[in-house]
């Protein structure tokens, strides 16, 4: 709906108006309602008083007005009805305007973020990082053997420095270590040799059984 100047008014303000129109009238049904139940009330109480003192004429009349008032009650509960559906309704389609907003709004930042976006500058940058990453995954290798060489040199003049340490000392590993010689022990009798008869010849100290 416009205005006098021709504007027309944004849904949201068309549904605000809407909603608080049928507001009232619900206010106002709900007001003569009650109205009419207080009168349903009082024709039922004079009815039954008419009844007693026996004037049928004024209960005839009496009941007529309160059959009408009864219907008129109905009808506002119906219409009081039918206007909450209208609410609802008014409230769906706020509803649905307020999706379709949103899904505009949505939309229009996707189609901004797509624009910002720049694809072939994504797929450079993607292409340069997978070969730099390759680049780094060989140089890394590259070291890991250039340590696995570095490792068995060390371990290759360990083992020289080791075996020219144990040739100083007269040890060599690929045989049996040699017993060291005994030095100023007893020389076992079996090294003591006999004299003429059967006798042992003593022997000094020093002696190593001959010259």
């Amino acid at each position: 709906m416009g205005n006098v100047f021709g504007k027309e008014k944004p849904l949201k303000e068309q549904l605000r108006e809407n909603k608080r129109m049928i507001t009232r009238a619900i206010r106002e049904l709900d007001r003569e309602t009650r109205s009419l139940e207080r009168e349903e009330k009082r024709l039922t109480i004079e009815i039954k008083k008419m009844a007693r003192e026996n004037q049928m004429k004024a209960v005839k009349i009496m009941a007529r007005d309160l059959v009408r008032t009864r219907q008129y009650v109905t009808k506002f509960i119906e219409m009081r009805s039918q206007l909450q559906g209208c609410a609802l309704k008014l409230q769906t389609v706020k509803s649905h305007a307020a999706m379709a907003d949103a899904m505009a709004s949505t939309a229009l930042a996707m189609k901004k973020m797509n624009k910002a976006v720049d694809v072939p500058s994504i797929n450079k940058m993607m292409a340069e990082f997978e070969r730099e990453n390759m680049k780094s995954e060989m140089m890394q290798e590259m070291m890991g053997d250039a340590m696995d060489d570095v490792m068995e040199n060390d371990e290759e003049e360990e083992d020289r420095i080791v075996g020219q340490v144990l040739d100083e000392i007269g040890i060599d590993m690929s045989g049996e270590i040699p017993n060291a010689p005994e030095i100023g022990l007893a020389t076992p009798a079996s090294n003591i040799p006999l004299a003429e008869g059967g006798g042992k010849v003593a022997m000094g100290v020093g002696d190593n059984g001959g010259s």
